[in-house]
């Protein structure tokens, strides 16, 4: 398992990229088949495979984020919303001071809400962040991939997240996702009332239909779907 970028800086100087791409994660419960670096592994799956496709930096993780809705369960730890815009915002300055004056947040945790806000502040002058994959990217991957399940009913440690760490890092996904499916129905007061109203064993989706291959198409279908993000800030 290599989530972290290893490169160098001398192949930084040699690749002399305009574009970063830095994923963000969480550290939360997913479940007992998943673990607590689940999204942040994921998001540097994505980051792995965008900086081998196209001609962007992978930045290393933010692995702690905004997951107070799981705040009860253990080994679970957020940061402010306020403490993450704070942090992106430094490595957006840092990357400028070094010439790289574009950014892309690769989000792997729906519940980071402030990155829209980040980057709708970031383009006000000029065009400098996307904020990569988005609702549609997904929805269009699990229909390319053939999942069975749609992104509401398989928000948390199902279908998708499960495929995507069988065939990217297999290592990650321990025996018991095959019987872990929770319908977690309607969620109207998921902010209110947190993930515990809804689940009792911190899944909601169907992590029985997931498989490697499913895994693979999805990454393929994000892979194709980020070159409109580098067109979007003028990189294509």
């Amino acid at each position: 398992m290599n989530l972290l970028p290893t490169i160098t800086t001398v192949d930084v100087q040699e690749q002399a990229p305009r574009v970063a791409v830095l994923p963000i994660g969480s550290y939360e419960q997913h479940g007992g088949h998943l673990p607590l670096i689940t999204d942040t592994a994921i998001a540097c799956v994505i980051a792995r495979e965008l900086a081998a496709a196209y001609p962007v930096l992978a930045l290393p993780p933010i692995s702690i984020a905004c997951s107070h809705e799981h705040g009860t369960w253990p080994g679970t730890v957020s940061i402010s919303a306020r403490t993450l815009h704070l942090v992106i915002t430094d490595v957006a300055e840092s990357l400028e001071a070094s010439g790289i004056r574009k950014l892309v947040l690769v989000n792997a945790y729906g519940g980071n809400y402030v990155l829209s806000n980040i980057v709708q502040e970031a383009n006000l002058t000029e065009l400098r962040m996307s904020l990569f994959p988005r609702g549609r990217e997904w929805d269009r991957a699990r229909e390319q991939a053939g999942l069975a399940s749609n992104g509401h009913d398989d928000m948390h440690a199902g279908e998708i997240e499960t495929s995507i760490l069988l065939h990217a890092e297999p290592s990650l996904v321990r025996p018991g996702y095959e019987t872990a499916d929770h319908d977690g129905g309607e969620r109207p007061f998921l902010l209110t009332l947190g993930m515990k109203a809804y689940t009792g064993t911190g899944v909601i989706g169907f992590p029985s239909h997931a498989t490697a291959q499913k895994g693979k198409a999805v990454l393929s279908s994000l892979m194709a779907s980020f070159a409109d993000h580098l067109a979007a800030l003028d990189e294509a």
